[in-house]
């Protein structure tokens, strides 16, 4: 299971909406969060288009005009993210609205359905204000303290795209 660039960007983009309104509290601009967050400024409108029909935001328009949430952090859960971005969590296609002609004598039915189960659970108890809280930790303390499986997998990545 491969989490999805919608699903990444549209994560990032709600905890970094979440900070910067922690900090000003007035609304924020698209084109603000797309630069912080390295996003594609077009690609990101399209994400707050989807969370704003799915009731996560609110726009506001004029010159001072970008977004703020439709109801505080700790209201909207990460699976809330993720449906109104259209981008649920699936294991195998027996998970689909579609099914699977397989199911009934499926040896791995149970064990995605468990597993989905787990998934869904940490997704509907973890918020937007959880993740945004980890995002200030992880920056507040970037200079004394580094996880080193973090730094090892940036570290990863870096060497990835200097190859390319």
């Amino acid at each position: 299971m491969r989490l999805s660039t919608t699903a990444r960007y549209g994560l990032r983009a709600m905890s970094d909406l979440c900070l910067a309104l922690d900090k000003t509290n007035v609304p924020v601009s698209v084109s603000d969060i797309a630069t912080r967050q390295n996003i594609p400024v077009n690609y990101l409108e399209q994400l707050f288009g989807k969370l704003k029909r799915g009731g996560l935001l609110e726009s506001v328009r004029g010159a001072q005009g970008g977004y703020l949430l439709a109801r505080p952090a700790e209201k909207i859960s990460i699976a809330d993210i993720l449906n109104a971005l259209g981008e649920p969590f699936i294991f195998g296609s027996c998970q689909t609205d579609k099914g699977c002609e397989n199911a009934v004598t499926c040896p791995t039915f149970n064990l995605w359905r468990r597993v989905k189960g787990s998934v869904d659970e940490i997704l509907e108890a973890t918020t937007l204000k959880d993740i945004a809280v980890e995002k200030n930790s992880l920056l507040e303390n970037l200079e004394t303290f580094i996880d080193p499986e973090r730094k090892e997998i940036r570290n990863k990545a870096l060497k990835i795209k200097k190859e390319d």
